[in-house]
């Protein structure tokens, strides 16, 4: 598995492995499916519900922690500095986790300005050994230039949403130029138009693999770690298996000539959009 390493030197698996909406018995099967096919990376979030399922997860597929990349979010209703710090507890304690290896503020909620409040408790929170790498997601350029400003700390990555039909140019290129690893929540559009898409099933074709395979490919060689989620073997073990294949230049750019500007997949602009 190839790795991207992050601006304090974390190493991480160049896909990872989404745990949205994956919950109770079932979620454990299939997080634990994931595990046993490679993925090495897992992302979830204080708000997702399901760190007790993850941290299961874990513990049974009997891989050692210290081989597994966790992340977790902190949610927009805790962004005061001391309920950050408590959240980031309680997110270990459900998770039954000595740490986490990434923790990021989820959405900057920026009509409450209270992020630059929460960057300061995962510094903090670092500090005390409870996070190994700190990050963002959903951040806009604004946002993330107020937390270096301020504090002197870049985040080690943005997560955000990025698939064909929003490919983030611009932030993308952002994130480069600040030593950011930018990655990929639905990677695939959340399961949209952007699966069916003629252009991409053409490119499909000519290199004989599944559109997912294309679209998750092509974000590896924009420079993206997506993190697909699926609570299917088949579908799991297919999203992992794209390190044997690359599609040339012109494919990368043609599938990079989808992009929209009303992409979103439900219209979260970072600027206006909250959740808490």
């Amino acid at each position: 598995m190839p790795t991207i390493t992050t601006n304090n030197g974390l190493k991480l698996p160049a896909i990872g492995f989404g745990t949205y909406q994956l919950k109770g018995a079932l979620g454990v099967n299939a997080i634990t499916s994931a595990l046993n096919i490679g993925y090495r990376l897992l992302d979830t979030a204080f708000n997702y519900e399901n760190e007790g399922t993850v941290g299961t997860a874990i513990k049974r597929s009997g891989i050692p922690r210290e081989q597994i990349i966790i992340s977790s979010k902190l949610p927009g209703r805790h962004h005061h500095y001391q309920e950050a710090l408590e959240t980031i507890q309680e997110s270990l304690y459900r998770a039954g986790l000595d740490y986490y290896d990434l923790y990021l503020i989820h959405w900057p909620n920026p009509k409450r300005g209270l992020y630059l409040e929460a960057w300061q408790a995962l510094i903090t929170a670092q500090k005390m050994g409870l996070i190994r790498e700190i990050g963002v997601s959903n951040f806009l350029p604004e946002h993330i230039d107020h937390l270096i400003e301020q504090t002197g700390i870049t985040p080690a990555v943005n997560q955000i949403e990025l698939h064909p039909y929003f490919s983030e140019k611009q932030l993308r290129k952002y994130d480069q130029q600040h030593h950011i690893v930018t990655w990929a929540w639905s990677p695939l559009g959340r399961a949209n138009a952007v699966l069916k898409d003629p252009i991409i099933a053409g490119i499909a074709q000519d290199v004989n693999r599944s559109i997912s395979q294309v679209i998750l490919r092509w974000e590896i060689q924009i420079g993206v770690l997506p993190i697909p989620k699926s609570a299917h073997s088949i579908r799991q073990l297919e999203n992992y298996q794209v390190f044997d294949f690359e599609l040339s230049p012109a494919q990368v750019q043609t599938i990079s000539n989808l992009d929209r500007a009303d992409g979103r997949t439900q219209n979260q602009d970072p600027a206006e959009y909250e959740e808490f």
